[in-house]
């Protein structure tokens, strides 16, 4: 259900088709909630039919009509109720954490070939992540950017998850340092 609101919070930034939102959630909204297009397409349908967001068809020369999807009142109204409702923890739940704990008795050199893919992952949405923060600034400071911004959402989400690869890089490093030296391997190329 929690799909329902990403889409509706997404939607603030204005209409947009469906792979426009696509594209949103691989911009903005993917550092804290993922969906596939499947996924994203069936939801704006079931949305439009319980009345949370209306569509309007574009007709396109040379390509197929388009639909543009925008909150209705009925949307914002969900979307202001789901936001006062309790936030429910975070439950993690990640196969390399069990491969972790289950190393001593596992393949080594498999984990560790994990915690590094982890590590460049982490690097590479961090680095992501920066790139977004720079188009958010644009040439402001973040004092200047959250005194002005009509929305200060995307910031904070995005500043959330910079941490969250921030200390995950942390910890791939940390981990690769003490499997390292426990099996005597070389832990990483950290830079």
């Amino acid at each position: 259900m929690t799909l329902r609101y990403a889409v509706l919070a997404a939607l603030l930034e204005g209409e947009a088709s469906g792979y426009d939102m696509a594209k949103r959630f691989d911009a903005s909204v993917a550092n804290f909630w993922t969906t596939t297009p499947q996924q994203l397409y069936r939801e704006l349908e079931r949305m439009e039919i319980d009345g949370l967001i209306a569509a309007r068809v574009v007709q396109q020369e040379r390509r197929p009509n388009k639909r543009l999807f925008s909150l209705t009142e009925a949307g914002k109204r969900g979307l202001h109720a789901f936001t006062a409702e309790p936030a429910k923890p975070a439950a993690i739940r990640d196969d390399l954490a069990i491969k972790l704990q289950a190393v001593d008795a596992g393949d080594v050199q498999a984990v560790l070939a994990a915690v590094r893919e982890r590590l460049e992952w982490s690097r590479a949405k961090l680095a992501r992540y920066d790139r977004l923060r720079a188009r958010l600034l644009d040439g402001r400071t973040e004092e200047e950017l959250l005194a002005s911004s009509d929305r200060i959402g995307p910031w904070l989400t995005l500043m959330g998850g910079r941490s969250l690869e921030e200390a995950t890089i942390r910890w791939c490093e940390g981990t690769l340092a003490v499997l390292g030296r426990r099996t005597q391997v070389p832990a990483t190329d950290a830079r």
